[in-house]
């Protein structure tokens, strides 16, 4: 058998900035199924395998990212090779961590890795937990070279457009396709999250959830190349992108790297998608 080279993370968390945090968090708490705890000047948004914590600050930003780590062993064992590095690593915690490492990456996103605080929201609601999160950055490559050769997550695809350009790469922090994002831009930005539900049933049960709210879908349904997810998209009021996805990839230890075009097809093999980068 062969042993699984990835670091054995997956999402916990998201932080977003807000100029108005409540009317935010009260989205979530309908739209998300959940239960609303104000911290301080934050809220924490708990739903059934899924956390969003909204802060203080411009809209459609992200102010953190958190990826829970099976135990104190493999957390400390990440702190020493951020260390070997050479790379600045702060031990801390976090509103939903209660013990991790933090890191700044080359595009200046704060993300953290840790143990998740002994937190149950008595909540139900649709399948969808928190799967991925995806940035925009004036440095693909160095992003890449970043979160693979110091933090240790393994590169499922890439996209190039017809000169060989590097457009997008996909990273897995575990079994699935891809855990973490981004894409080549002109300016660093938050771009989109994403909460992976069971099967593709359960989109179109998000999609008459949503219209129970009149939440529009904005893109979708379709289904992307890299990672072969089922999605739709919808805005939050600060005009979040937010991603329902189903069945993504589950890749083999030894999958090799993926290379695609940059084209509207790879994003969306039934239709029409917006090239972001």
């Amino acid at each position: 058998m062969v042993a699984r080279p990835e670091l054995g993370a997956s999402l916990a968390y998201i932080e977003l900035g807000s100029p108005d945090p409540l009317v935010l968090a009260k989205f979530y708490e309908k739209a998300f199924s959940a239960a609303v705890s104000p911290a301080g000047t934050s809220y924490v948004c708990r739903g059934p395998d899924r956390c969003v914590v909204i802060s203080p600050g411009a809209p459609k930003t992200l102010l953190s990212a958190g990826y829970k780590l099976k135990d104190k062993a493999a957390l400390d064992a990440l702190e020493a090779r951020i260390r070997s590095h050479g790379e600045p690593v702060d031990r801390t915690s976090s509103l939903v961590f209660e013990d991790a490492v933090a890191v700044r990456d080359p595009s200046g996103n704060h993300i953290f890795f840790g143990l998740p605080r002994n937190v149950t929201p008595h909540v139900e609601g649709l399948s969808g937990r928190i799967q991925h999160v995806v940035v925009a950055s004036t440095d693909c490559e160095g992003m890449i070279e970043f979160y693979s050769k110091v933090i240790g997550l393994i590169v499922s695809d890439r996209v190039h457009d017809k000169d060989g350009v590097l457009k997008t790469a996909f990273l897995r922090t575990d079994h699935e396709h891809h855990a973490f994002a981004v894409f080549q831009a002109g300016e660093n930005r938050f771009d989109h999250h994403c909460y992976e539900a069971d099967d593709w049933n359960a989109i179109r049960d998000w999609g008459d959830h949503f219209a129970s709210f009149r939440i529009p879908v904005k893109w979708g349904p379709g289904r992307h190349g890299p990672g072969n997810n089922l999605f739709l998209f919808v805005h939050d009021p600060d005009g979040n992108w937010v991603e329902i996805s189903a069945e993504i990839e589950v890749t083999q230890p030894d999958r090799p790297m993926g290379v695609w075009p940059h084209e509207e097809y790879t994003l969306n093999s039934w239709g029409s998608a917006p090239l972001r980068s």
